[in-house]
């Protein structure tokens, strides 16, 4: 039986981004067939909206981008570490936060940055659970906090995330066992707008 991959995306109160986040990536899975090898969930490094639901203005952008989603708040806890293979902050105040929190420098290597994926490049030789993206500057691969702004901020903090979420897909792909992976396709993900082609019917062969 194969040990599912396990990974947590994590911001400030986990009512906007990293719920987001977890419905997206959970859909990306979907699409690539890799569902049942990977588990998602997602915290908050705060503890102030532990039990309540995803901030309507996240829901909302969900809906219309046609994600599922059902989501209850709860804070990061550093006994997670054990069982997680990959944490995923959503800016660089998350990334400091948690690896402070990490009990060891194995765990501290497991906490990455979500927009780290969406550069398209993947650093080499990496000791971490899953080939790392190519350092940068963290502040330059903020997911921003869109809680005290208008709708539109949910709106792009959606864009980010699901251009994020398709490098993210492929670096975890490689890292499954070869034996129970499929070929990790980036998904044709603009469902909202995706149609069917109509299949043409076959001819008969003449006898």
């Amino acid at each position: 039986m194969t040990v599912p991959f396990r990974i947590c995306f994590v911001c400030t109160g986990n009512i906007c981004r990293s719920p987001m986040a977890e419905s997206v990536f959970r859909a990306r899975l979907t699409e690539a067939g890799l569902d049942g090898l990977v588990e998602v969930d997602s915290a908050g490094t705060g503890g102030w909206h532990e039990g309540d639901g995803a901030d309507p203005r996240t829901v909302a952008v969900l809906r219309a981008g046609g994600y599922q989603h059902a989501h209850t708040a709860r804070q990061f806890q550093a006994s997670w570490f054990d069982r997680l293979d990959l944490v995923i902050a959503l800016d660089s105040g998350h990334l400091r936060e948690l690896r402070r929190l990490a009990p060891t420098a194995r765990d501290a290597a497991k906490v990455q940055l979500l927009r780290a994926y969406g550069t398209g490049a993947v650093a080499g030789g990496a000791s971490g659970p899953v080939p790392a993206p190519a350092s940068g500057p963290s502040h330059d691969l903020d997911v921003p906090d869109p809680y005290y702004g208008g709708f539109e901020g949910f709106e792009e903090c959606l864009e980010m995330v699901e251009t994020a979420s398709d490098g993210l897909l492929a670096a975890i792909s490689v890292t499954l066992p070869a034996r129970t992976v499929v070929t990790a396709r980036v998904p044709d993900h603009d469902h909202r707008r995706a149609a069917q082609e109509p299949q043409q019917p076959q001819e008969k062969e003449s006898t």
